[in-house]
């Protein structure tokens, strides 16, 4: 029996119509928008992008360790800055850690926390052990060449230090201001959906050299929904 939509198994929605919303979810349009332009129901274009969310973070799941010059740091997702709290102490936001290969791709994992314990360990199993690490002066990251990654490069953002020559994590901090600048158009994602949300962003800007739509066609057409 031949399908119909080699895209989304058993699907009523024909292969022509699932591609017309894909060109949408690659436009980054929400779900309404997608819905009024192409026809399709706002429920079926929601289980679509559920669906397709939740395709995108598997495959970013499976990245294979980074390795050449990586940049590290974590970042504070969630509602407006609490007063008397910010930055790593701010209260009721989600942390998010990123490891940044330069000039091509990153990987994000929420955390806990920013303790050394939990960020030493996503490092060490993300980096290949030969790797440039470069980090700020975050006691999270001390003891790394303890444990095997002798290039590890720091920049003192505490005493204004941003950059010094080639020692920085402007890489993955510019990564940081994309996906809160992106996540803002949902005014708000919540709790259970943040994940799938992040690793979308993620492979957005992992495939931001390319066309996302016929790259979400060719990870959907391998790995049908």
């Amino acid at each position: 029996m031949i399908q119909k939509n080699r895209y989304f198994r058993h699907s009523k929605i024909s292969e022509a119509k699932f591609r017309q919303v894909m060109r949408y979810f690659a436009m980054d349009l929400t779900a309404t928008d997608c819905a009024e332009l192409s026809g399709v129901s706002v429920r079926s274009v929601n289980t679509i992008y559920l669906r397709v969310r939740r395709r995108l973070a598997e495959h970013c799941e499976q990245v294979s360790p980074l390795g050449g010059e990586l940049e590290a740091d974590e970042s504070y997702f969630g509602p407006r800055r609490v007063r008397g709290l910010r930055g790593r102490g701010a209260g009721g936001k989600t942390v998010v850690f990123g490891l940044l290969k330069r000039g091509q791709n990153v990987y994000t994992e929420i955390v806990p926390n920013a303790s050394k314990a939990v960020l030493q360990a996503i490092i060490r199993g993300k980096a290949d052990i030969a790797s440039v690490i470069h980090t700020d002066r975050w006691r999270g990251y001390d003891g790394l060449v303890d444990v095997g990654f002798d290039k590890h490069l720091r920049v003192n953002h505490g005493n204004n230090e941003f950059a010094r020559g080639s020692v920085h994590v402007n890489g993955i901090e510019s990564f940081w201001s994309y996906a809160k600048r992106r996540l803002v158009q949902f005014n708000g994602v919540p709790r259970h959906t943040f994940y799938l949300h992040l690793k979308e962003t993620e492979y957005r800007f992992n495939h931001r050299h390319q066309s996302l739509y016929h790259a979400l066609l060719a990870l959907l057409r391998s790995n049908p929904l």
